[in-house]
């Protein structure tokens, strides 16, 4: 198509890439650049209103799922148990800083495996600059280590990061499928870490601080931190069976239920109010879900994601093996400048019309999801969930995470910049994809 039959996929393309500019370089808050990408799209008709209510339709499993995520994770911070794990960590490393950052990697990768990343890190970020202060140190390091552990560990399970379960979730593959064949992956980025410890976070390997007795506070409410941990327990053994049951339950309604549960427990014990948790939530990450959506839908209502998938071949070739490790490398670094939601989802759609335009799988194929698609395309879509989730190490734009760390540090006094950030990250993301390479080679592309 030429003229004006091309102009609604040209402005679609250019919006899009507007936001994406927009947030990148800190011109404008996130959802104020995806409001005004959306509603543009949707006044100048680039947009059908059909076409955005399916889009949001089609994200709301994503929607739900950390929504549910939060509501948990939130509704448990009046028993005190993050203040509690925070004092006992203190007293556990006892002002040694290698301990510190092994035990940062001990307590948050298995919380970050079934909660919302983002909200790991604002419920755990505080007590780690109370801890780091106790010992004299510099809060940011920590922090930023706190920030890689939770991305890499939302590789641990299908439902522990925003891009993994955006990826998993198109492809309809089930909660112990990615167990089996992914969370691997996961364990083997946490390693790499770990062992870049000593190089990379020098100054605090090396610390010895002495710290003065440490008292523990006191769990406030334990019945009420029992049923929550209970209703945790219910919801990983769901996520594992949910599916198989007569009446399947996915993840995000598994996330709905646990939310439900833990709303009714604050109503009847009184320690909060519903109001009150509800209002701690991300309700703006929520709201920028729903607005990248509608403008992927509008990408591929007006073509520009079959052209751009049609078109893949010239940059990701044509054989299956190099193309996963050129997708990973391609989708990590972008993930690096970029934030990592609104690009897995306008590359998912991608990626399947690249599978198609190959031979590698039909149309039907694609629709029907894990299980009928071809296991030999399978790895193009595990190289975008790994590259996705450890590109968003590289640089403080890269994942929300980072940016909620960030604005932490600055309303402790500290400032953390990109070149800072970057000069942590880049190294930790590279080692990490150069791993993920390797394990999807001997893994999927032998």
């Amino acid at each position: 198509m030429t003229g004006a039959s091309n102009l609604p996929a040209i402005i679609a393309a250019l919006t899009f890439a507007g936001v994406i500019l927009a947030i990148a370089l800190n011109l404008l808050d996130l959802v104020v650049a995806g409001l005004l990408g959306a509603v543009l799209l949707r006044v100048l008709g680039i947009v059908s209103q059909e076409t955005a209510v399916s889009s949001i339709n089609a994200g709301f499993d994503t929607i739900g799922l950390f929504f549910g995520g939060m509501v948990v994770a939130r509704a448990l911070i009046p028993t005190g148990v993050f203040d509690y794990l925070g004092a006992r960590v203190l007293r556990l490393v006892r002002g040694d800083g290698r301990l510190l950052l092994l035990s940062i990697i001990v307590m948050t990768a298995p919380i970050c495996a079934l909660l919302p990343n983002t909200t790991v890190v604002i419920l755990f970020a505080p007590l780690l600059i109370r801890v780091c202060r106790k010992m004299g140190i510099d809060f940011a390091p920590p922090v930023m280590l706190l920030v890689f552990v939770a991305n890499a560990s939302g590789l641990l399970t299908l439902v522990g990061d925003p891009a993994t379960f955006i990826v998993g979730n198109s492809l309809r593959m089930n909660f112990a499928s990615y167990l089996y064949l992914l969370s691997l992956g996961g364990l083997l980025s946490l390693f790499a870490l770990a062992l870049m410890l000593p190089i990379s976070f020098r100054s605090i390997w090396r610390t010895r601080a002495p710290v003065e007795n440490v008292e523990i506070p006191k769990i406030e409410h334990l019945g009420v931190l029992i049923i929550g941990i209970s209703i945790l327990a219910l919801m990983m053994t769901l996520f594992v069976v949910g599916e198989s049951l007569p009446v399947r339950l996915g993840p995000p309604g598994v996330a709905i239920v646990g939310a439900s549960l833990i709303l009714l427990t604050i109503y009847l014990s009184g320690i909060d109010t519903v109001s009150g948790v509800l209002s701690d939530i991300d309700w703006e990450t929520l709201l920028f879900f729903i607005c990248i959506f509608v403008m992927v839908g509008a990408l591929d209502s007006t073509g520009v994601i079959a052209a751009v998938g049609s078109r893949l071949r010239d940059v990701f070739g044509s054989e299956i093996a190099s193309a996963s490790v050129i997708i990973l490398s391609t989708v990590g670094l972008l993930s690096s400048t970029v934030p990592n939601i609104p690009l897995v989802v306008a590359m998912v759609p991608i990626v399947k019309q690249y599978a198609v335009s190959q031979g590698w799988a039909t149309p039907t194929q694609i629709a029907a999801g894990y299980g009928h698609i071809p296991v030999h395309a399978l790895p193009l879509f595990y190289a975008m969930m790994y590259g996705a989730t450890l590109g968003g190490n590289g640089t403080i734009f890269g994942a929300s995470s980072n940016i909620v760390a960030a604005g932490i540090c600055v309303r402790e006094g500290r400032r953390l910049g990109y070149v800072e950030f970057a000069r942590y990250g880049i190294p930790v993301m590279v080692v990490q994809l150069i791993v993920i390479a390797i394990y999807l080679k001997l893994r999927f592309l032998r």
